[in-house]
């Protein structure tokens, strides 16, 4: 510490330790302590105080003080209070100081001792000035959640959300709230939609808002909403009011009002970072415990899979109903088969036969049922193949648009099955899109790969080389390739929050990705047969 003079004269030297202070507006009053270091401690010392303007005023921001303190022999310590004064305008934090002068060496009875031309029994030293500064509380708050995201279980029956207020904590405060859909509905669906406002009071600094969330008992549940902050209403009183309602009028205001009105307009209430919650629903830990205990005691071959080729056979040449209809308790009602059902079975039937020929899925853990699955489907879609080839030839259809039309229609038709049940039972849209990339890949990698290396074995045992000629495949590969890069860019854009996924959503982008991704199905098809009979040029 600076003390600007030589500290062995022998001389008690008297300050202010420390020389900083801080305080609240609302705290009433300051205290400041001044110190009387050194000497020989057998003399009494007067240091007169008083405190001085800065950007904080004496009389509107803290009361005007002066006095003077006594050091009496041994006493190195003295305490000064100085008051604060609070309002309710938010203003700057702000500053003054207090200032120690004139001090005089005397004895208990006050009699002060001449200044003699010796050795100086105590002096003044730095710091002499004190600086008091005032941190304004006068801010209406800033306003947000407590928490980004909120994991809560759908038997909860109603979530508790927590809306906190920073920052400062004056006057009465009116925020708005409402939930916005995400994968989860509103409605009753799987939440009770919320909107309305919070009240908070003077200094109040947390209000709770509740959400009553439906359970559906579904399993392996993760839908998700929003609950949104609306701008905060500040119901402005007394100085604070009059300041803000200053330039409603026609007066042109001073330089002084504008300033007291730009500052005030700094103290109103505003929203924080966290104004946007997400809400994750789950299903009940309980409810998904249960039926965890259920799958792992239960033999899953009972429930998806056969014992026995006999098993396979009845079930193929019998006639049974469609879905059954399961009743609000629970309960399935049997019910006979309808003419519709007779039809259906008896243009299907030799397709159930022939797949009743697969191994049950008791025989070598379903290795063999798995097997023989792959094969079975790899000779029907050759048989698909050769059957379109042979209706292609007696139409009159060129291989290259009989290839994209209906060689591909027959063969994908069961990818385009398997991923509307994958999407049906998923949470998410990766098992279903998955599916459709992951089969292209098959065709692609396996199909072309498998087939042309088998070939080239062949023909290489031949003594012949294996040549395939180049046709049009440039140009509907490139084709395809815009479209895909067109899907693609459709699946990225339907993640946005107003959709809410990949697949589904509202009815409007829904209907409307389908007309599109059934359109650029079309313009494929019809752009490949214009290029096959040359009415457009490839390349």
């Amino acid at each position: 510490m600076l003390r600007g003079e030589d500290e062995d004269d022998g001389a008690s030297r008297i300050f202010f330790e420390p020389s900083l202070y801080h305080c609240l507006e609302n705290c009433g009053s300051v205290l400041l302590s001044v110190t009387c270091q050194g000497g020989e401690g057998n003399s009494t010392f007067y240091v007169d105080y008083r405190t001085e303007d800065g950007s904080a005023k004496a009389g509107s921001d803290y009361e005007y003080s002066e006095g003077t303190l006594v050091f009496k022999p041994g006493e190195t310590q003295k305490e000064l209070r100085i008051g604060i004064i609070d309002d309710d305008i938010f203003e700057e934090d702000e500053h003054f100081f207090v200032r120690l002068l004139n001090l005089r060496v005397g004895d208990a009875q006050g009699m002060f001792e001449p200044d003699g031309g010796g050795r100086p029994k105590g002096r003044l030293v730095a710091p002499l000035l004190a600086t008091v500064t005032i941190l304004d509380d006068d801010h209406a708050g800033i306003f947000s959640f407590q928490d980004r995201l909120l994991h809560v279980s759908e038997c909860m029956g109603t979530v508790d959300v927590r809306v906190v207020r920073s920052s400062g904590a004056r006057g009465t405060v009116r925020l708005p709230y409402r939930t916005v859909d995400g994968t989860a509905r509103g409605g009753g669906v799987h939440y009770e939609d919320a909107c309305g406002e919070l009240e908070f009071g003077d200094d109040e600094t947390m209000k709770t808002l509740q959400v009553k969330i439906v359970d559906d008992e579904e399993y392996e549940k993760k839908d998700n909403f929003f609950i949104e902050l609306g701008q905060p209403q500040w119901l402005k009183r007394g100085i604070s009011a009059l300041l803000l309602n200053q330039g409603d009028g026609d007066r042109k205001l001073t330089a002084e009002e504008e300033e007291a009105r730009r500052i005030a307009e700094m103290g109103k209430p505003v929203l924080g970072e966290n104004c946007r919650l997400e809400v994750i629903i789950e299903e009940s830990y309980d409810f998904k415990n249960t039926v965890d205990k259920l799958i792992k005691k239960t033999n899953l071959a009972l429930v998806i899979g056969t014992h026995s080729w006999r098993e396979q056979f009845l079930e193929a040449i019998t006639v049974s109903a469609g879905d059954e209809e399961e009743e609000e308790d629970g309960s399935r009602e049997e019910r006979l088969p309808s003419c519709f059902d007779y039809v259906m079975h008896f243009l299907t039937v030799f397709w159930k036969v022939l797949f009743a020929c697969v191994p049950p899925t008791e025989y070598c853990h379903g290795w063999a049922c798995f097997g023989v699955s792959i094969l079975v489907i790899g000779l029907l879609t050759a048989l698909i193949g050769d059957l379109a080839s042979h209706f292609g030839c007696t139409v009159g259809l060129k291989d290259s648009v009989n290839a994209v039309v209906f060689v591909a229609l027959g063969t994908s038709i069961p990818d385009t099955f398997a991923s509307k049940v994958a999407a049906l039972q998923d949470q998410c849209a990766d098992a279903s899109i998955g599916n459709v990339t992951g089969s292209n890949a098959v065709n692609v990698f396996l199909g072309l790969g498998v087939a042309w290396s088998v070939a080239a074995v062949y023909w290489a045992v031949q003594g012949r080389p294996f040549e395939v000629r180049t046709g049009t495949l440039a140009f509907s590969v490139t084709l395809f390739t815009v479209f895909a890069f067109v899907g693609i860019a459709v699946l990225l854009y339907r993640r946005r929050p107003h959709i809410g996924g990949e697949l589904g959503g509202p009815r409007g982008p829904k209907l409307a990705t389908t007309a599109l991704f059934l359109g650029l199905w079309l313009l494929y098809i019809l752009f490949a047969s214009l290029e096959a009979y040359c009415h457009i040029r490839g390349f």
